[in-house]
């Protein structure tokens, strides 16, 4: 494949094996298998961290609320004073059974008057938690080592809300425990469940976020064979219908280049041809025949020469173009004086125009000094004008325009020509193609200038625009900095 320094370069090499996509596939496997699984170990595990906390403290406020509503009973059956109530007992001992718990009840000279257990009663309790909750203060208490709970609440006189004893519920939290390890255990299997849901989900997904670029990989590689006719048409998701169309778009540009190449071998191998053998016909004419008259002698060697000339220009503009696109094409960079660098020009070419009658005019708007290579602008700038004069009308006009900022510097070349039709203006920058093939012949081109041009301006860190009509003309714009950065 052909590639173009400065514009677009085409080097299509493709190897896009099974390891790699089995690689792209796993990668894509454990993508989603992480998007899905880790929001299901996030909730596993914030869940059950705060289902415990949640479950005890709630135990601990029912818990408290039952002993309130104990501790209003019994100050209202006077239990403080006389433990003999039945049913206030039987109040006592039914709540330690609900939650299996043991409860104490002191009274206000720290002695037990009551052990649901039966084996402190009658002894006294002196602890922090007790002294605290004669002081006001609401004690609850959670052993996670020991698995119990301990609340004490105050036992209040009603109506002088004075303090008359101390209630102590002591309950065990193994069914909180038993109740999380089997909410754990179905919670285990529904995330077995969950992630080879996701697993088997992730693995075909893999499979047909992959499948396009498959297809895709396989279009390149046949494109790389040099089957240029290669077509994809895939939709889904808009990545791939991106990377389609730029494909569409990367494979119109090969197709031109192709052709172009193709044309330009058939050209090119024609003129180098053609010279040849004119002058191969002239030549064998001047030796077969004897005492040639040195007017026709003089006729002939006029033409060979003209040949000569013409296969000289040919070989020239290769040569120039092979020597810039060499990475190590080198740019002898110095202060030139873009207006005297463009009259010198015009006057060269002024000889050519005057053959068809045409006005070529400068216009400097400013004296402009720049940072370039003289001799390759001098070249780039030449081709531009060149082809003004050899692409126009007779009796018309190229006209000249030099400008300038505080950065860059402008030069304009329009014309009076035939133009450019609208379809072909992408392709005229490109190597070996020619607008007017049959003009090119006459007028000697070989599709070679403005690539140079292009390439020359591109190397000076410029831009190179156009603007055309078909039968009305063409303006080339070119746009260099005027203080060459390296």
């Amino acid at each position: 494949m052909f590639t173009q320094n400065g514009e677009w370069g085409i080097i299509l090499k493709i190897k896009l094996n099974t390891k790699f996509f089995k690689s792209m596939r796993f990668c894509l496997f454990l993508s989603l298998l992480l998007l899905g699984t880790i929001p299901i170990l996030i909730f596993k595990f914030s869940f059950f961290s705060t289902y415990e906390e949640r479950r005890i403290n709630n135990l601990i406020s029912e818990l408290q609320n039952q002993c309130n509503i104990l501790g209003r009973q019994l100050t209202t059956g006077n239990y403080m004073s006389d433990q003999s109530s039945e049913k206030l007992n039987n109040a006592i001992v039914q709540l330690a059974n609900i939650y299996n718990g043991r409860i104490i009840i002191v009274n206000e000279n720290l002695k037990i008057i009551k052990d649901t257990y039966a084996l402190k009663e009658k002894k006294t309790l002196i602890s922090e938690k007790v002294i605290k909750c004669f002081n006001g203060e609401r004690q609850s208490y959670y052993d996670k080592d020991s698995q119990f709970i301990e609340v004490t609440i105050p036992i209040s006189d009603t109506n002088t809300k004075k303090i008359l004893g101390v209630m102590t519920a002591s309950i065990p939290t193994t069914n909180i425990l038993y109740e999380i390890e089997d909410i754990n255990g179905k919670a285990r299997i529904l995330i077995i469940t969950l992630i080879v849901f996701v697993i088997t989900a992730a693995y075909f997904l893999a499979g047909i976020f992959v499948k396009p670029l498959k297809k895709i990989t396989s279009s390149f590689e046949k494109v790389s064979e040099g089957y240029l006719q290669e077509d994809i048409s895939i939709g889904g998701y808009s990545e791939i219908e991106q990377i389609s169309e730029a494909f569409h778009k990367m494979l119109g540009k090969i197709q031109a280049l192709d052709a172009s190449r193709q044309e330009f071998v058939s050209n090119v191998s024609h003129e180098l041809k053609t010279p040849i053998t004119s002058m191969k016909v002239l030549a064998d004419s001047l030796l077969s025949q004897e005492n040639v008259p040195n007017e026709l002698y003089k006729e002939f060697m006029v033409d060979i020469a003209e040949e000569i000339d013409r296969e000289s220009k040919i070989i020239s503009d290769l040569l120039s173009l092979v020597k810039l696109e060499k990475s190590s094409a080198d740019l002898n960079i110095t202060s030139v004086n873009i207006n005297e660098l463009l009259e010198l020009i015009l006057k060269r070419l002024r000889p050519i125009a005057a053959k068809r009658n045409i006005e070529l005019v400068l216009e400097s708007f400013r004296p402009v000094t720049a940072e370039v290579d003289e001799v390759k602008l001098t070249l780039a700038l030449s081709n531009l004008v060149e082809n003004a004069i050899k692409y126009n009308k007779d009796d018309g006009w190229v006209r000249v325009f030099l400008n300038a900022d505080h950065k860059y510097f402008y030069v304009k070349v329009s014309d009076s020509g035939i133009g450019i039709p609208e379809n072909v203006k992408d392709l005229v920058f490109d190597r070996f193609y020619r607008v007017d093939k049959a003009r090119s012949r006459e007028t000697g081109g070989t599709g070679l200038g403005l690539a140079i041009t292009k390439s020359i301006v591109i190397m000076h860190d410029g831009a190179i625009k156009l603007y055309s009509k078909e039968n009305e003309g063409t303006t080339f714009t070119v746009r260099i900095p005027l203080t060459y950065i390296t």
